[in-house]
């Protein structure tokens, strides 16, 4: 198979799965996909770790990683310093240690937390992961929110290493070009985690038109065979999945969410502002119940609603693994609509075969419906 994206990220099929584990990224770019490293929740020196350990898996072959880099951030934390815990009004450090006791979560007296993934949305923050990421054989590095600061950029360059954006929306897609993206990923609303409001039918082809010739990844709601090959079809050039490694063996999804993540249809998915302070699609849950109930203070800016959540998913994790049956009515992570059709574990290799295979398939039915 060939594509633009193919030749820009130096593989064969232009499959590109992202993920907050290790493991899912190196098994999808050894099975012949092309792994993206999310590097949020790692500290430069954890995502130094984790990039020598991918960099020891995969044996050359391409991978990439992504970085968040809102455009919007809370201005009195833009300084990497900031104390965050103590910017975070106490009616909402309140609502969390009372949601924690009415769900019977052990040690709901919210603490200091240590220097976390908010801290690391930050313009600062961030800057010091696409350093570390910089200074290994990356093949692509992804601003997830936001267009990629010129610094960014420029290191990319200096490097060669493509620049992906994922956008929600033409204009956003437009903007990302540019500031000198490679590559974008036009991300319906259907997609887990950070996401606009257009469904991926509609926003690939009009991106698509928007930017040529720079090549485009379609993302949301793809998870098989079948929706690579519709999104080939709306003019992208490979596609950018996430929710699909959610349940694979090697996924970092906790068992107690990964159990509701295979029980899940396609309309337990809420997009929330809960979990970060950005509409961000996940788990619909007792967590993103309450915020949105009449005693919820509402969600505050990224990244402090980030560093408040931290704080209280902790525990209501560690709890939830314990047998806290009210831990696990709050427990819930970012997935995408397409979590309807995740009804088993598999290795995620395997994801990688059936979808390649599926795809083959596709194409050839496809092709049947010409006539001469």
């Amino acid at each position: 198979m060939r594509t633009p994206a193919c030749d820009l990220l130096g593989v064969e099929f232009p499959l590109v799965a992202f993920s907050h584990c290790r493991d899912v990224v190196a098994a999808v770019t050894n099975a012949g996909g092309f792994g993206v490293l999310g590097a949020v929740a790692y500290s430069p020196e954890q995502l130094e770790t984790e990039l020598r350990w991918i960099d020891g898996q995969v044996g050359g072959r391409p991978y990439g990683v992504d970085v968040l880099v809102p455009g919007k951030i809370a201005e009195e934390a833009r300084d990497k310093q900031a104390d965050l815990l103590a910017l975070i009004p106490e009616e909402h450090k309140n609502f969390v240690r009372a949601l924690l006791e009415k769900y019977g979560v052990p040690g709901a007296e919210p603490v200091r937390a240590p220097r976390g993934s908010g801290t690391r949305v930050t313009a600062e923050g961030a800057t010091e992961l696409i350093d570390v990421a910089l200074s290994h054989p990356i093949r692509l590095i992804a601003s997830a929110l936001g267009t990629p600061p010129p610094e960014m950029v420029a290191a990319a360059r200096a490097r060669d290493v493509p620049v992906a954006a994922l956008v929600g929306t033409v204009e956003h897609a437009r903007r990302q070009v540019a500031a000198g993206a490679d590559l974008i990923v036009a991300q319906g609303t259907e997609a887990g985690g950070h996401t606009g409001e257009i469904a991926t039918m509609v926003l690939v082809p009009q991106v698509v038109d928007a930017v040529a010739p720079v090549p485009v990844l379609a993302a949301g709601g793809i998870a098989s065979g079948r929706q690579m090959a519709a999104a080939m079809a709306l003019g992208a050039s490979g596609v950018w999945t996430g929710s699909v490694w959610l349940t694979t063996e090697e996924a970092e999804t906790l068992p107690a969410v990964k159990q509701k993540m295979l029980a899940a249809t396609s309309r337990d998915t809420v997009r929330s502002r809960s979990r970060t302070g950005k509409p961000a699609r996940q788990l619909v849950s007792a967590w993103t119940e309450e915020w949105e109930g009449p005693d919820s203070p509402g969600s505050l800016p990224m990244p402090l609603q980030m560093v408040l959540a931290e704080t209280a998913v902790r525990r209501i994790n560690q709890a939830a693994e314990s047998g806290s049956s009210g831990a696990r009515e709050l427990a819930n992570y970012f997935v995408g609509q397409v979590v309807g059709q995740l009804d088993q574990v598999k290795p995620a290799k395997q994801v990688v075969y059936d979808m390649i295979e599926e795809f083959a398939d596709a194409v050839e039915r496809m092709g049947t419906l010409i006539k001469d």
